[in-house]
């Protein structure tokens, strides 16, 4: 199917920072063989071992102004803003970590009414390719309203430490440590802990599919009832990207692969740690046991090929999951739902997933 005419502007967009970030290493490589070319009489420069990372990180932190910009600009622009339902943050502390913010989203008008009818709960993960991203990003915040409000679930988001600042597995070690927070503190919170799912988006999504992992391998294990897994990026060896997606967006391969690479050095200390299944849970040597799945992927994106994989090694290991490919759509359209239909029915089957803790 064609891509939706929503995503035109967007898609010249993206191909035009591509293009940009791949012309802006080859000048870099460029510049590196000039220097070393024929010898100097000058002495070389001094390397200052401090001076690299105050650059890099200045530079992370212009880019992250400029998606939290982008991403208020696509609220107004396509998105739906969310209802003023209750928030509370806590701080979960993660032994050997750093502490982890969480907003926990009630869509009950008081504590009164949590006290008196417990409702089922959702761990939430946002997207962000572990590098950008947090529960104050417009969109993030009012998806996690939306979801919360129609589902009826309360949602418990992580605000997890971003790469490369901090790098894997700090991430899945603050999620699983919320996790035992959410069932630890379920009476406080109105949250019935025999229903309880968990959801991730993106990057997001890898690290709800790692958080199950610890929670099945563990010695107690919680009773997780439904994982719910959007464009997720479950393999970052890369083995199971299908690149006929950015291909018939007019992305040549060498150039998304880049792109794409570059996400899985970010979040990993090492190459080799692709291999881990907590890095990537496609890879686990065993999928039994895990939480029924509900797998949502788009036409136009790499990741389709993760999601699929994934769906299929649940099956095979007796899990109950399925997987569904929106045609005509990017890796993030659950965005454009002020515009967009297929956005809208995907967020109305997110809603339909997580309304099954309810026993519907």
């Amino acid at each position: 199917m064609p891509l939706d005419p929503v995503f035109a502007d967007r898609l010249r967009v993206h191909r035009k920072y591509l293009f940009g970030q791949a012309v802006s290493r080859l000048k870099t490589r460029l510049a590196a063989i000039w220097r070393f070319g024929p010898p100097s009489s000058a002495p070389a420069p001094r390397k200052r071992a401090e001076a690299s990372p105050g650059p890099r990180a200045r530079a992370r932190a212009k880019h992250r102004r400029a998606a939290l910009k982008w991403d208020r600009t696509e609220l107004e622009t396509v998105g739906t803003p969310g209802p003023d339902i209750r928030t509370v943050e806590h701080t979960v502390e993660v032994p050997g970590r750093p502490a982890v913010r969480v907003r926990v989203y009630d869509p009950r008008s008081s504590d009164a009414d949590a006290a008196v009818a417990p409702l089922p709960a959702v761990l939430a993960f946002f997207g962000g390719a572990f590098r950008i991203g947090g529960v104050d990003y417009p969109t993030t915040d009012a998806g996690f309203r939306r979801r919360a409000a129609d589902a009826d679930v309360v949602i418990v988001a992580v605000d997890y430490a971003l790469a490369p600042e901090h790098r894997y597995p700090v991430a899945v070690e603050q999620g699983a440590a919320v996790l035992r927070w959410l069932f630890a503190h379920a009476a406080a919170l109105g949250v019935d802990e025999d229903r309880v799912g968990i959801l991730g988006t993106s990057a997001g999504a890898n690290l709800a599919a790692a958080v199950t992992l610890i929670n099945r391998d563990g010695d107690d294990p919680l009773p997780l009832r439904l994982q719910v897994l959007e464009v997720p990026v479950l393999d970052l060896t890369g083995r199971h990207l299908d690149l006929r997606a950015t291909r018939a967006l007019g992305v040549p391969t060498v150039i998304a692969l880049r792109e794409l690479r570059s996400v899985a050095r970010t979040y990993l200390p090492h190459r080799r740690t692709a291999r881990e299944p907590l890095a990537s849970p496609l890879l686990a040597a065993s999928h039994a046991g895990l939480p029924p799945a509900v797998i949502l992927t788009a036409e136009f994106d790499p990741l389709r090929g993760d999601g699929a994989a994934y769906a299929a090694a649940l099956r095979e290991s007796g899990v109950d999951a399925s997987a569904v490919q929106y045609l005509g759509v990017t890796h993030d359209t659950p965005i454009f739902t002020g515009v967009l239909p297929a956005a809208r029915r995907w967020h109305g089957d997110v809603v339909a997933a997580l309304r099954r803790l309810h026993g519907q």
